[in-house]
């Protein structure tokens, strides 16, 4: 039986799981996402898609079902789940869950996995492409 881990805040914890990847910002996910090299992934809440808009391209994978979806040896994976070495990038409303998630992926061996400084209001404010509601 293992011992009990002591209990960290979400800050901390943020922190923590950020320093083990190299996060992207929206001009570099794009370039990325243009020549072929990243594939993005939206895990925000419908409500907020339909409210802002989507990211053309992008694949729109709900949080609670990513693992399943991107998990290239599941049985539930997307087409798009090609191999370990795929680059996603995570796309959360702001910056914070998909840090959690990118961590989450790479504890499935998509080492390459980061995730969206900002999140999508920094695309937006970037004046990068969205397709409005």
């Amino acid at each position: 039986m293992s011992e009990a881990r002591p209990p960290v805040g979400i800050d901390d914890l943020l922190e923590r799981v950020r320093r083990s990847y190299e996060r992207i910002e929206p001009g570099e996910a794009y370039a990325a996402s243009r020549a072929g090299e990243a594939l993005l992934v939206d895990i925000r809440y419908a409500a907020l898609r339909e409210r802002d808009g989507l990211i053309p391209g992008t694949l729109v994978v709900e949080r609670n079902e990513l693992e399943w979806r991107l998990d290239p040896w599941g049985g539930h994976r997307l087409p798009e789940a090609t191999g370990h070495d795929l680059r996603v990038v995570v796309i959360c409303n702001e910056g914070y869950a998909s840090s959690l998630a990118a961590a989450s992926l790479h504890q499935l061996g998509l080492h390459r996995a980061t995730d969206l400084i900002g999140g999508f209001q920094a695309w937006r404010a970037a004046g990068l492409p969205v397709t409005t509601p």
